[in-house]
């Protein structure tokens, strides 16, 4: 007798880091073995999975926000005779637990980020016994034995979960509570996924961690290796043009990763490397143990071995405490490093974190205006950064469609997206642009060489 999966449809929301965006291409992995093939659709879908998170600002209500859309479609769905499952997952699935499950009793599965691997008799117990499935287990070590290998592409750049958790404890921050300690995969799962990626069409890989650059997963040697070790054995797989990684811990930027970015070819000169602040009482009262100068001197020996190297990084305005002298100092230490990018945001309370429950909290319209301070330093070195790039020709990964027929979106070797027109033939590859116009957000730049007399007016896809 032969048993024929039927074809089901999976919709997955992800909210929030690059590491969600790699976990939610894991679910799907997960769920096709179950016949579930992804659609781009909450309302023709078979089952909903919100893959959530924990860090920006009423993160919990947005999610319950969504669930409440979710109840009218399904709702819809059952007049129509049809079904559909709801599943929360991720950061808020892992914080919230059984409340997801009392607010909205019309959840099937909550589950946290190191228990994803877990889907499929999390939907059969849900099916078989009608009934709710709460699964926060905590250990990342057996989710990835458990995952099986890559199936779906990820296209020519793609995200690799190499690290998970945090040790650092920042009294700001849930990452703790939510994924757990640090843990470190294998170097050798890691180099065998590296190589199916690739296969798959991947000419460029970010490795991802909560604190990447923390990595010590075991060798290939039997000894533990650093990330600057993976990083020299990824760069020898044929066909993977660029490495990224993300996210740094400024204390955990050893001399032999600082090295592997003047050595490695393939190590892309654009290291995202959050601060958080200028201040080192703020720092301190962070928790982040390390100060303004540790970072001043990374950014000095990085610039030493890799000249043409830039830096993104994360500021937080308004830390409780935080005083007008302190805020100044955060200002003039983005003048003092010079940043291509950076991502700002409003101190906001996370519960269970100890700086939520400082007496000293900033208030909001003093929060506000700082930020709006702080946004106008970055955006004018962002746009000034840009600026130097006209004229200059660079190579460009194209990745992504553009807004209009037959325009692309690529990345340069700094991170910068760069749009071109008439670039359709492109798409998955690195070529050589030379960059036309300086934005505050990208550039823009025709293909070396190319004829542009011969361009047609742009229109909108669609």
């Amino acid at each position: 007798m032969r048993f024929v999966l039927l074809s089901k449809k999976l919709y997955i929301k992800t909210y929030g880091c690059q590491m969600n965006v790699y976990d939610s291409t894991r679910m799907a992995d997960v769920m096709a073995p179950l016949g579930y093939s992804l659609v781009d659709d909450a309302e023709s879908a078979d089952m909903v999975i919100l893959n959530t998170c924990h860090i920006r600002e009423k993160a919990e209500e947005k999610v319950y926000s969504d669930l409440g859309r979710l109840k009218k479609t399904r709702r819809a769905k059952e007049a129509a005779g049809g079904t559909m499952l709801i599943a929360v997952g991720g950061c808020v699935g892992q914080a919230e637990g059984e409340e997801i499950t009392r607010r909205a009793p019309y959840v099937d599965m909550v589950f946290g980020p190191q228990s994803y691997h877990n889907l499929p008799d999390m939907v059969a117990r849900t099916l078989r016994d009608n009934t709710k499935v709460i699964d926060l287990d905590f250990a990342p070590q057996p989710k990835f034995d458990s995952l099986p290998e890559q199936s779906l592409s990820q296209g020519a750049s793609a995200f690799l979960s190499v690290q998970e958790g945090c040790d650092k404890f920042c009294t700001f921050c849930v990452v703790p509570y939510t994924r757990g300690a640090e843990y470190s995969r294998a170097a050798a799962d890691i180099i065998k996924e590296a190589r199916k990626l690739v296969a798959q069409g991947a000419v460029e890989i970010t490795l991802l961690g909560q604190n990447v650059n923390a990595y010590h997963g075991g060798g290939l040697d039997g000894k533990d290796w650093s990330l600057a070790r993976l990083i020299y054995a990824l760069a020898e797989i044929d066909g993977l043009k660029r490495i990224r990684y993300s996210t740094s811990h400024p204390r955990d930027m050893g001399d032999d990763l600082i090295t592997a970015h003047g050595e490695v070819k393939a190590l892309m000169p654009m290291l995202h490397l959050p601060v958080q602040s200028g201040s080192d009482s703020v720092l301190a009262r962070m928790n982040r143990k390390h100060k303004a100068d540790l970072y001043l001197g990374i950014v000095d020996k990085l610039r030493t071995v890799r000249p043409d190297i830039v830096f993104s990084s994360d500021f937080i305005v308004g830390f409780p405490g935080e005083t007008d002298l302190e805020f100044a100092a955060t200002c003039k230490f983005i003048e003092t490093v010079g940043f291509a990018q950076a991502y700002t945001f409003k101190y906001s309370p996370r519960p269970g974190t100890p700086a939520a429950t400082v007496e000293s909290q900033v208030p909001e319209t003093l929060k506000t205006e700082r930020l709006i301070q702080l946004q106008g330093l970055i955006q004018r070195q962002q746009l000034g950064y840009n600026r130097t790039s006209i004229g200059k020709t660079m190579p460009v990964l194209f990745d992504r469609d553009g807004k209009f027929e037959h325009q692309l979106i690529g990345k340069s070797p700094y991170m910068q997206s760069v749009h071109v027109h008439d670039a359709s033939a492109y798409a998955g590859r690195i070529v050589d642009v030379e960059m036309t116009g300086a934005y505050q957000n990208s550039l823009s730049g025709v293909i070396a060489g190319q004829d542009t007399s011969k361009f047609s007016s742009p229109r909108k896809r669609g």
